[in-house]
């Protein structure tokens, strides 16, 4: 029996903002919409797991509470057996964010010294330091270009160094947000072949957040898509879409707002 890593129960998000400059005479009037509805998902150990979905259908919202970024208006999940409310810190310490928007690196520093820097964030010893960041250095294929600056390096490079960041300290779920953006087809099969032989071969746990179906049907185990906050159809994409390509029944689920799978 497959190990769960990642289990949510009623997983709801409410967001409540002023109705400002759009009503100006109930400008302090306060306005409630819920980003995500109700999420009963379970995924485990060593699965790629695709999140789909059209922008505003809650894949970002979903992702920022199964990080700890937000916390849930309703409902609880846990990962890797951690309360995502009760125990931050070990949740946390499971994860890696790794997003297409990557903005947390110091671009004057080499690419080596961005990851002492980060190594020293999680808690990890000089000692451990020294032995892993050659180690994850080998890993993404950027030994070699560890001591030049981080603004020297291309899109593929920036990205493999994002890798290697979230290997530091060795977690067990990386959640990938968009992570081919940008990329040139020959990365994008490296970054493919990478979560395959180097993180779901190891019993790591992938969450692919992506717009590119074909990509989400190439590499996903398992797809999820949402629309307006819920989770309309989940499964492995022959069970889903039968004969019919992902993107055919995708398009199909986005156009008819009552169906459901």
């Amino acid at each position: 029996m497959s190990e769960t890593v990642i289990q949510t129960n009623n997983l709801t998000k409410e967001f409540t903002k002023l109705r400002g400059i759009s009503s100006p005479r109930n400008f302090f009037d306060k306005v409630s919409f819920t980003a995500v509805r109700g999420i009963n998902l379970t995924v485990s150990r060593g699965e790629i797991f695709g999140l789909l979905g059209p922008n505003g259908a809650g894949k970002t919202t979903l992702t920022k509470m199964l990080c700890t970024l937000i916390l849930p208006s309703d409902g609880n999940a846990t990962i890797c057996g951690y309360d995502l409310a009760r125990q931050q810190a070990q949740v946390k310490a499971s994860i890696a964010l790794i997003s297409s928007e990557e903005r947390s690196f110091y671009w004057r520093l080499s690419g080596r010294r961005n990851l002492e820097f980060f190594a020293a964030l999680y808690g990890l010893s000089r000692r451990r330091t020294r032995q892993r960041i050659p180690e994850v250095l080998e890993i993404v294929g950027m030994s070699d270009a560890a001591e030049r600056r981080f603004q020297e390096y291309s899109t593929g490079m920036k990205q493999r160094m994002a890798l290697a960041r979230g290997l530091l300290a060795e977690p067990d779920v990386f959640f990938m947000d968009e992570p081919t953006k940008g990329l040139d087809p020959v990365a994008v099969r490296n970054l493919h072949d990478f979560i395959r032989s180097q993180l779901t071969s190891r019993g790591k746990t992938v969450i692919l957040a992506t717009h590119d179906l074909v990509e989400a049907e190439e590499v996903c185990d398992r797809v999820g898509i949402m629309q307006g906050g819920r989770m309309k159809a989940e499964g492995k994409v022959s069970e889903l879409a039968g004969d019919a390509s992902l993107s055919d029944f995708f398009h199909n689920l986005i156009a008819d707002p009552e169906k459901k799978s």
